[in-house]
């Protein structure tokens, strides 16, 4: 729990007003590249985490406004593979989309990016339920461009025991139909909140405004309350009579 602690404490060390927002380019060139050469960091706030220790409600921070950065070795899931473990206690990280290359603007020397994009189920696979977790990963790779039958092709090669992380919470828009105002649990999967509809009258129709029940025992009491007569004395002692119900 130290490491987790370091992240908070890191992003404590930032001036105030300051953000850590890097591009795809700096995570890769100015962050990954260094972490893979031991080469000295631009800033030492992005911790060594294996990402599949822990679930992505578990780490320190504020899961609907702030990013969280990682780097994470490596970690087989077989002994004779080379595909990466991606399972948590609760679930597992499951790629989605197609891989973007990332490029430098300077000079690659023949070294680009990869970004995958990743989604988290909560569950065992196939039968995970998805939730609203994102997690972007960075890897080092070497490009090798053959010449061979006359066209050029490039050969990718990954590069280092590092990835670097970039995990996130994503945020649902009204848009899209789904109502952003819908409170979340822990694991980022909406909660069923069941809400009682308005009920609305017609106050224009008499059946509605008023119930017959009422109706009917308000007259009762009207014409009986009619039938007590009082006389009252006017001012000029002439004699008038008057009801009072």
């Amino acid at each position: 729990m130290d490491k987790l602690n370091f992240i908070k404490n890191g992003m404590s060390r930032l001036p105030p007003g300051f953000r850590f927002q890097p591009t795809d380019e700096e995570l890769v060139f100015q962050y990954l590249k260094c972490k893979i050469f031991s080469c000295q960091l631009p800033a030492s706030i992005i911790p060594d985490i294996n990402v599949s220790k822990y679930d992505p409600w578990e780490f320190p921070g504020n899961c609907d406004e702030q990013e969280r950065y990682f780097f994470s070795s490596k970690e087989a899931k077989y002994r004779n593979g080379n595909r990466m473990n991606r399972t948590t206690n609760s679930g597992y990280w499951k790629a989605t989309g197609s891989d973007k290359k990332i490029s430098s603007s300077i000079s690659s020397n023949g070294i680009a990016g990869v970004r995958k994009t990743l989604v988290f189920y909560e569950g065992k696979s196939p039968n995970g339920c998805r939730t609203d977790w994102i997690m972007h990963e960075y890897r080092l790779v070497s490009l090798e461009t053959s010449n061979a039958s006359n066209s050029s092709q490039n050969y990718v090669n990954e590069i280092g025991d590092w990835v670097l992380c970039r995990m996130s919470m994503k945020k649902r828009s009204i848009e899209s139909g789904d109502n952003s105002n819908t409170p979340r649990n822990n694991s980022g999967k909406r909660n069923n909140v069941q809400v009682d509809q308005p009920r609305f009258f017609d106050f224009l129709s008499v059946q509605n405004a008023v119930p017959a029940d009422l109706i009917h025992s308000s007259t009762s009491s009207s014409c009986s309350s009619s039938n007590n007569v009082v006389e009252v004395s006017s001012p000029n002692h002439e004699e008038t009579s008057g009801y009072i119900c």
